[in-house]
């Protein structure tokens, strides 16, 4: 009796646990998501709401900021320079052809800690490490995963990123859309269903864990339908070029704090941007945390505000991102930007056409997506993430304004070498 399995079985077999693992891999990153969100609501509502009605400390916001940088600072001298980004995390993958799975505990620390002190970063950094060291580890320890432990992981990773974000094609894009070729391939074969699974698997557990639980971080808020007018138009030049500003000074101070950042030893670093948050914290609290809160708030009293205090929100949001990012209290910078990117649509639409709700909604579409376009260079997943915040019918302006900021912007900022904590 012949035993042998015909080849047209086993490509069955080998497909069905392709799609079952990538299933399971969207499901793990959607309970992560959740349980690193949910971990974060409780920790913020318990150190900037529930203590600070108990106590009245004097500058309570520059000893939370300064305490707990110090407390980053001794974590990442014993344990190393995490969390890593998205791009440092994939660029690992595409040249070592692995990542190190070891240190994951260590990584869903130090992804949380600078969030819970309001640092001006999102929480999208450290778990795009988490999921891809898990894909890697099922490589290594399950025979069937290994061979396509890489496809295992940009799967993850995009998931992760869709589910944080409410956005889901941003994911793939981002994580794809490095190359014409990458961009390519995205079309052959069944990545994209594969893909669909995942996102499928990941959004449901994410959803179902906050029906049962709560959810945590609740995403940005989402601007209203608006008309746009003739005049939008002729101004999206003016708002393009606004964004182009803002990026070009992200890069330079993401440059800028990264060299200053070398001069200062270990633990004093954190300390010192610990203190730079604090302080600008007392003064404007919106300056915080990684702004989905903060935009929801602006929607409602941006009138409050005059033009050019917005515009100047908008360089500072950057300016201590950047410092938060270099000098230790690391984390994602998508949320940060986008905020600052409304807050400088805002202002230079209320300056030229006043504060009418529907200006300062288109404003803020181009003057975001230029600027998210100069940093990504990557116009399609621009478009995907800022789905989640503004009306599809401004689609295809909001992809131009992207496309033009990723090709007029040619100065990227460099990848910094991560400090050498345990010989300092």
């Amino acid at each position: 009796m012949n035993n042998t399995k015909s080849p047209k079985n086993v490509s069955l077999k080998n497909q069905l646990e392709l799609w079952l693992f990538c299933a399971l891999i969207g499901a793990v990153a959607g309970a992560l998501v959740w349980i690193l969100l949910k971990i974060m609501a409780v920790g913020t509502e318990f150190l900037w709401k529930w203590l600070p009605g108990k106590t009245s400390f004097p500058y309570y916001t520059i000893l939370i900021c300064v305490a707990g940088a110090a407390i980053i600072g001794i974590f990442r001298k014993i344990f190393g320079d995490y969390p890593e980004d998205l791009e440092t995390v994939m660029g690992k993958v595409r040249t070592e052809k692995r990542y190190e799975y070891k240190n994951m505990l260590v990584m869903m620390v130090a992804a949380l800690l600078p969030l819970l002190i309001g640092s001006s970063v999102g929480p999208e950094a450290g778990l795009t490490g988490i999921i891809v060291g898990l894909c890697y580890w099922a490589g290594d320890n399950l025979k069937f995963a290994k061979q396509n432990t890489r496809n295992y992981s940009q799967i993850g990773a995009a998931v992760s990123m869709s589910v944080l974000f409410h956005a889901p094609l941003f994911g793939i894009f981002e994580v794809e859309e490095n190359s014409e070729e990458d961009l390519a391939a995205l079309t052959k074969g069944s990545r994209l269903f594969i893909y669909g699974i995942a996102l499928a698997a990941g959004t449901g557990i994410y959803a179902g864990l906050s029906a049962l639980f709560g959810a945590g971080l609740s995403g940005f808020p989402s601007f209203d339908m608006v008309e746009i007018q003739r005049k939008d138009y002729l101004l999206m030049i003016l708002y393009i070029l606004c964004g182009l500003i803002l990026a070009y000074f992200y890069q330079a101070t993401h440059k800028l704090t990264g060299n200053i950042s070398n001069r200062f030893p270990a633990v004093v670093r954190e300390i010192f941007a610990g203190l730079c948050l604090g302080i600008a914290g007392s003064f404007l609290p919106a300056l915080m945390f990684s702004g989905e809160e903060q935009m929801g708030t602006l929607m409602k009293t941006y009138t409050s505000y005059l033009p050019l205090a917005l515009i100047g929100i908008a360089f500072f949001k950057l300016l201590l991102t950047n410092l938060c990012i270099q000098f230790g209290l690391k984390g994602g910078h998508f949320f940060p930007v986008i905020f600052a990117g409304v807050c400088m649509g805002y202002g230079v639409a209320m300056l030229t056409c006043g504060p009418d709700g529907g200006h300062v909604v288109f404003g803020a579409a181009i003057v975001t997506a230029s600027l998210l376009g100069g940093i990504m260079k990557k116009p399609l997943a621009v478009t995907m993430l800022l789905f989640l915040c503004f009306p599809v019918k401004m689609f295809i302006w909001i992809f131009i304004a992207a496309a033009v900021g990723s090709k007029l912007i040619t100065l990227k900022p460099e990848q910094e070498p991560s400090a050498n904590y345990s010989k300092q």
